[in-house]
């Protein structure tokens, strides 16, 4: 369970078309490279609950820019239940620098994070660095790659990747890779899913995400479905389009 809550610190009608806001910052267990823009929140919200043992966890992202796109901040509630009861399952402050931009065939995010979570003995940092390409006019794929330290004295390393194929500006379909270790426990996870989105005038974006999680290898059993919703608008004015 522990290792699995990291990987979480670590989601349909027209044709492409610059008029129309494309779904980009919205995957589910890979984080993408892309920072907030000038202007505009981003409220995101995860839930994923076994199959197989029931127990389920939560969590809110709340994404803000930061002086300009190149800086952003955000913070990481988490949930968790099994049958005996609800926990909290911590807090994670963050910070993401865009080292290469977000317009760009090829974007790099890396974020640092400071977890607090339920147990002392568990305080830690995060160091994720994502990478985002854009293969092709309909096609992106993501990558991520991580290490994360605590006062316990263990480390935790995170790899994962994901495809995204861009079926419409409004309608994605994506298919995610995530693997953890720590003590010699490991976790991989493959994550299929789509995620669409409605878009408003003023400048609202709303986007829904399912997804369906499977165990492989050392995690062979695990069945999970994933939802995913996403809230995004301005807040200091309609910013420019890209």
């Amino acid at each position: 369970m522990r290792i699995v809550v990291a990987v979480m610190w670590c989601a349909c009608a027209t044709p492409l078309s610059s008029q129309t806001p494309r779904i980009e910052d919205n995957s589910f267990l890979i984080e993408e490279a892309y920072n907030q823009e000038p202007g505009v929140v981003q409220h995101i919200t995860n839930w994923q609950r076994s199959l197989k043992s029931e127990a389920w966890n939560f969590a809110f992202t709340q994404e803000w820019p930061f002086l300009s796109q190149r800086h952003q901040l955000s913070y990481t509630f988490l949930l968790g239940g099994t049958r005996s009861g609800t926990e909290f399952g911590g807090l994670g402050l963050n910070y993401r620098y865009q080292l290469l931009p977000a317009d760009s065939r090829v974007a790099i995010a890396p974020r640092l994070t400071a977890m607090l979570p339920a147990r002392r003995e568990q305080l830690g940092t995060q160091l994720n660095v994502p990478v985002s390409v854009h293969v092709g006019s309909a096609l992106v794929a993501h990558a991520n790659a991580g290490v994360t330290g605590t006062t316990r004295g263990t480390t935790l390393y995170n790899l994962g990747g994901s495809v995204v194929w861009l079926a419409r500006s409004t309608f994605n379909v994506l298919c995610e890779v995530s693997w953890a270790e720590e003590e010699g426990a490991s976790v991989l996870l493959l994550n299929p899913g789509i995620r669409w989105a409605y878009n408003f005038a003023s400048g609202l974006q709303i986007v829904p995400g399912l997804a369906f999680t499977y165990g492989v290898g050392p995690s062979h059993g695990v069945q999970a479905p994933f939802l995913y919703l996403s809230f995004e608008h301005p807040f200091a004015g309609r910013p420019d389009s890209n």
